[in-house]
């Protein structure tokens, strides 16, 4: 009997990066003096991002899951730090939203194992299945990016490039995961720019062209 082939994946390709800061600068909380105080402490705070745009919108975060499955190896879009879990690896990718808007978008590494263990309920924000019986977690921010994607613009509904970061959960020393994290210019209209003294990207009445270009001249002095 001929075997099934086997189905496609439905994981989406990671965002291009187009900038990311040296690593010895994000672990050191010297990265992102470009940014903004409200966006600095988003993106390198070690807080809980799901709380954090709670507590922006004002609305429960709201879990879409896009795919979660098992990788053999960690791809070369993958941060480096998944090389240091255990294989096999899985996959998790999501997009986080409030109301009818979406805010963010991530995506996770987990050995096998370790995502049977903490991932049960899918359509969980990870912060609430690692803290359930309140286990003392550390995060560690790794890593601050600028990227791009088409679905991603067409999800946020705003033109690229997209605020990035990526970080790891330890518990006991150990490693959990790795996640990457894509913030949505739309919480310009809590946070204000990202930059200071930039257009406010939330705006809706500014055409897709006009707020491109800004964008690519914001990236062009990072």
């Amino acid at each position: 009997m001929t075997p099934s082939p086997p189905l496609p994946s439905r994981l989406l390709n990671s965002p291009q990066v187009l900038w990311q800061a040296p690593f010895q600068e994000v672990v050191a909380a010297q990265a992102g003096q470009q940014l903004s105080g409200p966006w600095r402490l988003l993106l390198l705070g070690d807080g809980s991002p799901t709380r954090h745009l709670q507590l922006l919108s004002g609305l429960a975060v709201d879990v879409e899951l896009i795919a979660m499955e098992a990788v053999p190896l960690a791809g070369p879009e993958a941060p480096a730090e998944v090389a240091e879990l255990a294989p096999p690896l899985l996959r998790r990718q999501v997009w986080l939203c409030c109301g009818t808007e979406c805010l963010a978008w991530a995506e996770s590494w987990w050995n096998q194992e370790q995502a049977e263990r903490h991932l049960g309920q899918r359509h969980q924000p990870i912060w609430h299945s690692l803290t359930a019986n309140r286990a003392e977690l550390y995060r560690e921010v790794d890593g601050l990016a600028q990227v791009a994607a088409p679905w991603l613009e067409q999800r946020f509904g705003q033109s690229g490039p997209f605020w990035s970061r990526h970080y790891r959960f330890f518990r006991s020393g150990k490693e959990l995961t790795v996640i990457r994290e894509v913030f949505s210019p739309q919480l310009e209209r809590w946070l204000g720019p990202s930059r200071p003294g930039a257009a406010d990207h939330s705006r809706t009445d500014a055409s897709p062209g006009d707020r491109s270009g800004s964008q690519h001249n914001d990236l062009q002095t990072l």
